[in-house]
């Protein structure tokens, strides 16, 4: 008798996983997702405590952001990581829905482990779910509806403001974010262009003391005795070591045989410092602003020139101040003829709660402001800056692409049913993993309903009447526990953003489904990284 032993191919310590076994562990990683962050959605949802380990040791963020969350959590399994990197392409794309994409594609997960459970292919789940997606979109397009004129729009976006805040920590000052954030967005003149709007989070206050500003805020001080206010300011905008021509080499030692040489070496590195500042004051400008220290020297030539010396800007703030100024960053001062400085009708100091600010009013970008968060905690302040960008992300979609869907659970209930009467006319099996899609789409909804404490089974039944019965606009009004006119309500939301949502949750779904097995390479270890060196 000849025993064969089974051949090894894969190195030790390397893993696989094939088919069933594989699928079942893309699944459960998927869907364990799926319910971390399903609690959170809807304007009832609840928030997470998410405590840091490691650089930050001991820093908590409170949230319900969908992204922030996924982005927290370190997850190992590779289903999983699919899914967060999904959000992350949703966060970045739209801004917002992240949480929604997430619970769907884990949703459409769970119906499709059931479908493979009655022994139906992954293959024929695919080509269902491709089927029903496509329907889905089609019936959401027919029901999107676009403004008659700028005033109705106006209310629109505000709604959709309304409805993208009422599942933050801003619930309860909606309506004075909301105006903030249209106003924002208006100011922008369709340009779309975020970097524009500043946010500036200030700890101190209530949410209610937070404010727009029209113009540019930079969390800067002004030097010692500089000028304090510039009016027809022109401005140099520089990312450069004012220390250059300093001695610096590392373990550098200088020998002198007496005190009187190293008094030469100080004075002789003055000078070449000196040599520099008269290089920037060659530009004719009446602000210095840079990104590195400025130091105390340079800072006293600045202030007998009379030019005011802002040292220390954060790169990010410089960047935007070239935008919204119309300047350049230059690193070298040898040709002032070829360098465009930044141009502002008035530079002065303004006072925050305790802290000093510089507010540069009159950029040449007209669009320019910034919005100032106040909140008692650090935080309050984090969390109402996340919602807001949630919110001038939506607003940003909505001016390129205007039309607008119901909210509240009627774009699913309509997209739902749309999927549900396509099934019927399919022939083939497909047509199983359509109707499994229709009740995936209908979860959405359900958690909502869940998450306000109220009975979901009843309400879902009551929207599915109310949309049968020929009530297109019909949905769940959170405030009240029962069906409501979104219309009349004024929840509405991104026609884009619940676009982006189906398309990420159902490529998302297929790119797990079609994965019949799990390779995990062995790690290398470290006498092969020293025998490499």
């Amino acid at each position: 008798m000849v025993s064969l032993n089974p051949v090894r191919i894969l190195k030790h310590d390397a893993e696989e996983e094939k088919g069933e076994i594989a699928r079942l562990s893309n699944f459960v990683g998927a869907i364990a997702i799926g319910d971390l962050v399903k609690s959170t959605l809807g304007p009832k949802g609840m928030d997470k405590i998410l405590v840091s380990h490691g650089r930050n040791q001991g820093s908590i963020e409170v949230t319900n952001d969908g992204a922030t969350i996924l982005k927290a959590v370190g997850v190992d399994n590779p289903a999983a990581k699919i899914l967060v990197n999904m959000a992350k392409v949703q966060d970045d794309e739209v801004g917002d829905g992240t949480t929604s994409v997430t619970v769907l594609a884990a949703e459409l997960l769970r119906e499709a482990e059931k479908l493979i459970e009655q022994k139906i292919h992954p293959q024929t789940i695919v080509a269902g779910y491709r089927q029903a997606s496509k329907v889905a979109l089609q019936a959401l397009e027919q029901a999107a509806t676009l403004s008659e004129n700028d005033v109705v729009f106006k209310e629109d976006l505000l709604n959709l403001a309304r409805t993208s805040l009422s599942s933050k920590i801003l619930n309860l000052h909606k309506e004075k974010f909301s105006n903030l954030a249209v106003d924002a967005v208006l100011r922008l003149k369709g340009s779309g262009n975020l970097t524009a709007i500043q946010i500036i989070k200030k700890t101190g206050g209530t949410l209610n003391d937070s404010f727009l500003d029209e113009g540019f805020l930079l969390d800067k001080k002004v030097g010692q005795f500089q000028p304090k206010r510039v009016e027809n300011a022109k401005i140099l905008i520089a990312n450069t070591p004012m220390d250059t021509d300093k001695i610096k080499v590392f373990g550098s030692r200088v020998r002198v045989d007496s005190v009187a040489k190293i008094a030469e070496l100080e004075l002789a590195e003055k000078e070449k410092m000196k040599d520099k500042i008269n290089k920037i004051l060659a530009y004719k400008c009446t602000v210095f602003i840079n990104r590195q220290l400025i130091y105390n020297y340079p800072e006293q030539l600045f202030a007998d020139a009379g030019v005011m010396a802002i040292e220390h800007a954060d790169f990010d703030g410089i960047e935007r101040l070239a935008l919204v100024t119309g300047g350049e960053i230059v690193s070298t001062f040898d040709n002032p003829e070829n360098t465009k400085l930044g141009e502002c009708k008035l530079i002065e100091e303004v006072m925050i709660g305790e802290d000093k600010l510089l507010r540069f009013s009159g950029v040449s970008l007209g669009e320019a402001c910034s919005i100032v968060i106040r909140g008692a905690t650090q935080q309050i302040v984090d969390e109402a800056d996340r919602s807001l960008h949630d919110a001038l992300c939506v607003l940003t979609t909505a001016v390129k692409d205007k039309r607008i869907v119901y909210g509240g659970g009627c774009s699913e209930m309509i997209m739902a049913r749309a999927v549900s009467l396509a099934a019927a006319d399919f022939p083939g099996k497909e047509a199983v993993a359509m109707e499994s899609y229709a009740k995936a789409l209908l979860q959405l909804p359900t958690t909502i309903s869940d998450n306000g404490g109220f009975d979901s089974a009843y309400l879902i039944t009551n929207l599915r009447a109310a949309h049968k019965s020929g009530t297109p606009t019909a949905g769940l009004d959170m405030e009240k526990g029962e069906i409501g006119c979104m219309k009349e309500l004024g929840v509405v939301e991104s026609y884009t953003v619940k676009r982006q949502m189906i398309l990420s949750a159902s490529e998302a779904t297929e790119v797990i489904l079609r994965v019949d097995n799990i390779l995990k390479s062995a790690p290398r270890k470290r006498t092969e990284d020293r025998g490499h060196c």
